[in-house]
């Protein structure tokens, strides 16, 4: 027996198609052709902030043992499945496949993967550690895919991880308006949280389990275990047929793509980093209701942007004053002639919060109003009973934060498929599964 790392990605495009459904059509081709699975299908989230992804910017790794004779029709129902499903008459659409035999996967790779899911890489590299660990590739187009193609064999999701089940559409029900029983929605939110998450935004009501796009995906609930997708999916009622479904071991809700930076001229375009830093504008409102504060350290400065979607990091940010000590967490806005290089809120941790002074004008020692100013250094005046005064001074008020210290995440509806919730915190896992669970796939 061989084991085969098959890693394939760019297969969409946003008119439709989903790389996700390539792999739960070859779960079943596989299966026939008596290959066993190591893993569960490994769905694998990259850079969210590359300005060429589709949608969410996802890599797919298929773990698998086959007997030696059977790699070559294996890697040929690839190929073929690949390029039948693919939407190759799109101009960005550059599908690549990469095949690796060894039961363990480079560290050189593993790397790799990390550098893909948090910053830049160039195909050039990629190249290069294909050549190096005697992978072998097949490339469309500008062959862009096979950066995603390595790097969903180089993840092996030995850290946090988490599952998703995966239900698609019929043909001919795609593009057109998703139908599921609402209220089924709601009793599995109740019966499986917090083992599942991300099913509801309790700030809108609104269903997230439901993509808003062509492609043929009908629902995906995400949750920490595979039991746990698995028995969410079975309390779905779906009002219109379901084609297949899959689970996935997947990066999303871990903040893989985060990378910590010790100093704010560190931060780079495209990336996605957390660093700490003070406050140093107050919040300010610019069209579409969207807050933006500068934040500062030694190195250098930053603007944050909390876009009206994000809802709560929206509210925190507008109650921020200079002084607060922060670290945020969000991806890099390359400048421009309109804007600033900036960070794009994902989350936002309160460390220190600064004093909250206020000057109020003195109250009146006759009558007790409040006086007013006659002028800079000329003193104050009751306009009730005409006493003044050019001795008195304004009074200096500590005033109560509405703020408290913690970490705030972006409202559910707004999240990065790869954002951690806070209902996350805690259950972070190591390892992979000693054993698939009996139902995890149809067919």
């Amino acid at each position: 027996m061989v084991t085969l790392h098959i890693g394939f990605d760019d297969t969409d495009s946003p008119r439709g198609g989903c790389t996700t459904y390539i792999a739960a059509l070859l779960v079943e081709k596989l299966l026939q052709l008596g290959a066993e699975f190591c893993d569960y299908p490994n769905l694998i989230r990259l850079n969210p902030n590359v300005p060429w992804k589709t949608r969410g910017n996802g890599a797919l790794c298929l773990r698998i043992k086959c007997d030696k004779a059977a790699v070559d029709e294996v890697c040929e129902t690839v190929a073929e499945t690949v390029e039948e499903n693919s939407d190759l008459n799109f101009k960005n659409t550059d599908p690549g496949i990469v095949f690796f035999k060894g039961v363990r996967v480079p560290s050189d790779v593993k790397r790799f993967a990390k550098q893909t899911i948090q910053s830049i890489v160039k195909l050039d590299h990629t190249l290069k550690l294909i050549k190096k660990f005697k992978a072998e590739a097949l490339g469309y187009g500008t062959g862009y895919g096979l950066v995603g193609a390595l790097a969903a064999i180089g993840e092996t999701l030995e850290g946090d991880h988490t599952y998703e089940a995966i239900a698609y559409r019929t043909p001919e029900n795609r593009g057109t308006k998703r139908r599921i029983c609402l209220s089924s929605v709601e009793k599995m939110n109740q019966e499986t949280k917090p083992q599942t998450f991300n099913n509801i935004d309790p700030e809108t009501r609104r269903v997230l389990i439901t993509p808003r796009g062509p492609d043929p995906i009908l629902y995906g609930i995400r949750g920490e275990t595979a039991e746990a997708v698995v028995r969410a999916h079975m309390l779905i009622e779906q009002l219109e047929p379901v084609e297949r479904w899959v689970v996935f071991r997947t990066n999303q809700g871990t903040d893989a793509h985060l990378r910590k930076v010790k100093a704010i001229s560190n931060v780079q375009p495209f990336h996605s980093v957390n660093f700490v830093g003070t406050v140093v504008s107050p919040p300010r409102l610019i069209p579409r209701r969207h807050r933006i504060f500068t934040v500062e350290d030694e190195t250098s400065k930053v603007d944050c942007a909390a876009y009206e979607p994000t809802g709560t990091l929206r509210r925190i940010a507008r109650e921020l004053i200079v002084g607060d000590l922060v670290e945020v967490y969000g991806g890099v806005r390359p400048s421009s002639s309109e804007h600033p290089l900036t960070i794009n809120l994902e989350k936002l941790k309160i460390i220190e919060l600064a004093p909250k002074l206020t000057q109020w004008n003195p109250k009146c020692p006759q009558c007790g109003r409040r006086m007013g100013s006659m002028g800079a250094g000329q003193g104050f005046r009751c306009k009730k009973c005409t006493f003044r005064s050019s001795n008195m001074q304004k009074i200096t008020v500590l005033e109560e934060r509405k703020l408290r210290r913690g970490l705030f995440v972006t409202s559910p509806r707004s999240q990065r498929h790869l954002t951690k919730p806070l209902s996350r915190y805690g259950k972070e896992r190591r390892g992979r599964p000693s054993r698939l669970v009996a139902y995890w796939h149809l067919p």
